[in-house]
């Protein structure tokens, strides 16, 4: 008897361990309450109606803010709704 309730102790633990796990997941996965939404390049393009080429000169000259994982850039949906307003205003 006594070894099924170490075991049964062990496994919750683990389980709790395992709950800890996942909430630390989702906060570096951003499903927190900020619920950021991230763009990368063809989506923001599409968005904009501007070419690739065109994206690339807005980074370079620190037009739209971005981040970059490996190769890849990805862009803010607040910083890109921000970017549009901007443009809207000087029409």
């Amino acid at each position: 008897m006594e070894i099924v309730a170490i075991e049964k102790r062990t496994f919750e633990q683990m389980m709790q361990r395992f709950e800890d796990f996942a909430k630390q997941v989702n906060a570096l996965c951003g499903k927190n309450q900020s619920n950021e939404n991230w763009l990368d390049n063809k989506q923001v393009c599409e968005l904009l109606k501007i070419s690739s080429r065109t994206l690339q000169t807005y980074r370079d000259t620190g037009v739209l803010p971005f981040s970059q994982i490996g190769r890849k850039c990805y862009y803010k949906a607040i910083d890109i709704e921000q970017f549009i307003n901007q443009q809207q205003i000087k029409k």
